[in-house]
C-alpha cells in the first residue's frame, strides 16, 4: 500500500506516517520510483497504537512492547501487565488531582486580600507579621 492509500485506511496523516517510521514504529519498502509501500498488516498494527495511544499508552511505551502485537497468543499476559499497570497510574493521577482540587477549594475560601497563591510558608510569616 502507498502512503496515500495507508493513510485513507487509518486516518492517519501521512505526516504522522513518516513520524511512525521515523521513531520505527512503521516500516516500508521502498519500491523502484523511490514510494513507500508498507504492507498491507500495517493497517491492523497502526489501529493498535492508535488504540493504545487512546488508552493513555505513550509511544515510548508503545516501543518498548513492540512484541506485544507481533506474538498476541504469547504476549496476552505481558499486555495484561501493562494495563493493570496503566490503571494503576490511572488511579494515582486521579488521587492527586483529588488532593488538588481539595487545596484549590481551601484556597478559594481564603482572603484574596492576603494572596492565597503563596505558599505556607510565606503564608504563615505574613499572618504572623500581622
Amino acid at each position: 500500500m502507498q502512503i496515500g492509500a495507508i493513510a485513507a485506511a487509518t486516518g492517519l496523516s501521512r505526516d504522522t506516517l513518516r513520524f511512525y517510521e521515523k521513531r520505527g514504529l512503521l516500516t516500508a519498502r521502498r519500491s523502484g520510483n523511490g514510494y513507500r509501500d508498507y504492507p498491507p498488516e500495517a493497517v491492523d498494527w497502526l489501529r493498535y497504537i492508535r488504540t493504545a495511544q487512546q488508552l493513555g499508552f505513550t509511544l515510548k511505551e508503545i516501543e518498548a512492547d513492540l512484541p506485544l502485537l507481533a506474538a498476541p497468543d504469547t504476549s496476552a499476559e505481558r499486555l495484561r501487565e501493562a494495563l493493570r499497570a496503566k490503571v494503576e497510574e490511572v488511579d494515582r493521577r486521579m488521587a492527586g488531582l483529588a488532593a488538588l482540587r481539595v487545596e484549590l477549594v481551601r484556597r478559594l475560601g481564603e482572603d484574596m486580600a492576603a494572596c492565597p497563591l503563596r505558599g505556607a510558608d510565606a503564608w504563615t510569616a505574613k499572618s504572623a507579621a500581622l
